[in-house]
């Protein structure tokens, strides 16, 4: 096998780390491995997380026979803090072509300037770049410029949790080669164009945390993180019924149902419970009683965030996702509870029909679907290659370098007026460049090498 178009997509959980493998773009294998090691989406004990990375990195290569050095990790959103940023940069005193080394400079004189103490960034996402000041335009490559700027949002992570992720990785024995927003990831699977354009919410109930993002015009416009979730409805249900942690979770799992309505007295199962003789005989209302219980206080805190900000308006409504979403009702209760269209959303591939893997998932397919102008940003972030470009002097690079700057506040508003500048049209995504298969492989051998 060519591992060099093989990319890995890891998606670090509270309670399980999931890892999906594709070749060329084609999923080819997942896995989920228990994960010990995090609480409420923050790692606590980087050797335990690091076991639970290896152990899921190690059964997808062997279930797919693979080799596997390097991943591709999410970020998720409580984690993220976004911020917009400007750059500018001098091409050429006489004008000449923009190339590849120009955005690259271009992009990290945005980023720099944007990024706080504390923080590393993750992403950039461009929302235009400028001509001389006067142009505006998606890509500004082969055209001839004396300045060039950019404007967009940049996404950071504080640096101490992004050091424990990177460290459990290593100690697993793997490198990652950089990192993904995991809204973004999920928004590239989970919403269709228009949902992604027009606006819609992504509702991602995973074991640790539960989390609402918005979407709109292809970028995050609000976030909001509830520190409860899938564990917490399985740790009450031990609670009341007297249950180990482990049968709660399957308990959840078998007879659970987010609406007790949905539910019947009639239907019983045996729990084997702590301090009784034998076991007791529960019905699935008085379980759903439990389930329910919680799972409105999570959706009722996760909305009044989304009422504050118009969210709830948004005309794609809620998709949910993730391993929450897998009790009977959930989509129900939200719309309900909410007032809003609402739809659950797992993988549809075999092997991974699971809304577990929906994160994972998204990563490989937001990483094939980048751009140039991506690869461009993660260079400027992260290192690594640049593509080939017509050649130029060191010595005249070495000047371009030195006179790279920083757009002030004022200078940013004055070439940035939003009521004169246009927005980027993002359903540019739609053209298919004839030639983005051997792109992304040349990519991938540099950058994955």
């Amino acid at each position: 096998m060519d591992y060099s178009n093989l990319l890995v997509g890891l998606d670090i959980g509270t309670t399980s780390i999931k890892a999906v493998i594709a070749d060329d773009g084609k999923v080819i294998g997942a896995v989920a491995t228990p994960n010990t090691g995090m609480r409420h989406g923050k790692i606590v004990d980087i050797d335990q997380t690091a076991a639970a990375i290896s152990q899921t990195l190690k059964e997808v290569a062997e279930k797919t026979n693979s080799n596997i050095y390097r991943v591709v990790t999410g970020i998720p959103v409580g984690l993220l803090q976004l911020e917009t940023a400007t750059g500018i940069t001098t091409v050429s005193d006489n004008g000449q072509e923009v190339g590849n080394e120009d955005v690259k400079r271009v992009l990290q004189s945005a980023i720099k300037s944007a990024v706080k103490d504390g923080y590393d960034p993750i992403a950039f996402l461009p929302s235009r770049f400028m001509i001389d000041g006067k142009t505006d335009v998606d890509d500004p490559r082969k055209m001839i410029a004396h300045s060039l700027a950019v404007r967009g949002i940049i996404l950071t992570a504080p640096s101490g949790s992004l050091h424990n992720i990177r460290k459990a990785i290593e100690r697993a024995g793997y490198k990652n080669n950089f990192f993904v927003p995991t809204p973004l990831a999920i928004a590239s699977v989970a919403l269709d164009e228009g949902e992604r354009t027009f606006g819609s919410i992504i509702l991602d109930l995973g074991g640790g945390t539960s989390t609402a993002t918005s979407i709109h015009e292809g970028q995050i416009k609000y976030a909001k993180t509830d520190l409860e979730g899938g564990s917490d409805i399985s740790n009450d249900i031990s609670v009341v019924l007297s249950t180990s942690k482990k049968d709660a979770e399957q308990i959840k799992l078998d007879y659970g149902f987010a609406e007790p309505s949905l539910a019947s007295k009639n239907d019983k199962f045996a729990v084997n419970s702590v301090g009784s003789n034998g076991q007791q005989m529960v019905d699935e209302v008085y379980l759903s009683e439990i389930i329910n219980a919680r799972l409105m206080q999570i959706i009722k805190r996760i909305g009044k965030g989304l009422v504050k900000t118009n969210a709830l308006k948004l005309p794609g409504g809620i998709i949910i996702t993730g391993g929450g979403s897998l009790l009977q009702g959930i989509d129900s209760l939200v719309a309900n509870t909410l007032n809003i269209k609402t739809r659950i959303y797992q993988p549809e591939q075999m092997g991974m029909r699971s809304p577990i893997y929906t994160a994972a998932y998204g990563i490989v397919n937001y990483v094939y679907k980048m751009s140039d102008i991506d690869f461009l940003v993660n260079t400027a972030i992260y290192g690594g290659p640049v593509s080939a470009e017509p050649s130029r002097s060191s010595e005249k690079e070495s000047n371009n370098l030195k006179r790279t700057v920083t757009y002030s506040e004022t200078e940013a508003k004055e070439a940035y007026n939003k009521d004169k500048m246009p927005r980027r049209d993002h359903s540019s995504e739609k053209k298919e460049n004839k030639n983005r298969t051997g792109r992304i492989k040349d990519f991938f051998k540099k950058f994955f090498g």
